[in-house]
């Protein structure tokens, strides 16, 4: 008779569950970078900016990814005025995180505001490249053109307002030799549309979502800041986050431009305070770095987040929590 081959039973099951249990522990250790800890919960609130700007979408895109990476953490993003309103934010305890030009970040620290002390940064971020906008058939060809015009100058609190007062002044003029317009990107496309403004001022990523729009539907151009670059830089040390940049003629293909603008630009960095949990900034600082290239394909700026970059987050200090992220990274 063939002897009967036993019939594998619960005991036999459970040591193979067992088994692949710890197999597959094994190799979700090996998997995981070696500092991983148990991920963030709770929740935090970021500022970004104004609805039609490029701070409320790379914000909205960096949620999704932080959706992703930190599942148990929940993030709520607030709108805002922009760089200095989000420091006031930030300071006053509204929100965890915000993003801010370099150069709103040293004037709110110069000027001694509350909590300026305890800013921390997480990364250095994109540039924010200066434009000004006027209507295609517009005389204007340089910031020294605008006296005695209507022009937008951002809304009060925003960096916008902070460097084109700068840029006025680097031309020899100042608010009162135009009629300033104190409104964000929201409404100052509009107003140029109808003929409510000559010109307006933005500071931003490229391409921004609502000067695109405009150039849709209206014959507009981008005039050249690069004349001013010698006297921003004359002016002393509140300009020394200012670089020459060009703005490339693709950068907006609605605009049909064929030539390069020069212009100039200002770092981003992402910014919270020196008391906030230092595993979550290492969270979400190894995130922003990971989310570069998904993020980049809708704003094309964000491609220059990189790593021997981020961490040149002048004039801010880094937050312990990031600088830790960045030393586990390196070779």
């Amino acid at each position: 008779m063939t002897p009967r081959l036993p019939r594998p039973g619960r005991r036999r099951t459970v040591r193979t569950g067992a088994v692949a249990a710890t197999v597959l522990a094994l190799l979700m250790w090996w998997l995981l970078p070696p500092d991983a800890g148990p991920s963030p919960s709770g929740r935090i609130t970021v500022a970004t900016g104004v609805p039609t700007g490029v701070y409320a979408k790379y914000g909205a895109l960096l949620k999704e990814d932080l959706g992703q990476d930190l599942p148990a953490l929940e993030v709520e993003l607030r709108r805002s005025q922009g760089s200095l309103d989000n420091l006031r934010q930030l300071t006053s305890g509204s929100v965890d995180f915000t993003i801010a030009t370099a150069d709103a970040v040293a004037t709110y620290r110069e000027n001694r505001q509350p909590g300026a002390e305890r800013l921390r940064a997480c990364a250095r971020l994109y540039d924010d490249y200066m434009q000004l906008v006027v209507r295609k058939d517009s005389s204007v060809e340089s910031t020294r053109d605008l006296k005695g015009l209507r022009v937008g100058v951002g809304a009060n609190g925003s960096g916008v307002q902070l460097i084109t007062k700068r840029l006025l002044k680097a031309a020899g003029l100042d608010l009162t030799d135009i009629t300033p317009v104190r409104v964000g990107i929201d409404r100052m496309p509009g107003l140029l549309e109808k003929g409510e403004i000559d010109a307006f001022f933005w500071s931003g990523g490229l391409p921004t979502t609502a000067v695109q729009s405009l150039g849709r539907r209206l014959p507009i151009r981008l005039v050249q800041l690069g004349d001013l670059i010698g006297d921003l830089h004359a002016m002393g040390a509140e300009t020394r986050f200012y670089r020459a940049a060009m703005m490339p003629a693709d950068a907006y293909p609605e605009l049909r431009a064929t030539q390069v603008v020069k212009t100039i630009a200002v770092a981003n960095l992402l910014v919270t305070l020196d008391d906030t949990d230092a595993d979550l900034t290492e969270s979400i600082t190894r995130t922003v770095i990971r989310s570069r290239d998904r993020i980049g394909v809708k704003i094309h700026a964000a491609q220059k987040v990189d790593l021997r970059t981020a961490v040149f987050t002048n004039p801010l200090p880094l937050h312990d929590g990031a600088r830790r992220y960045y030393v586990s990274i390196k070779p």
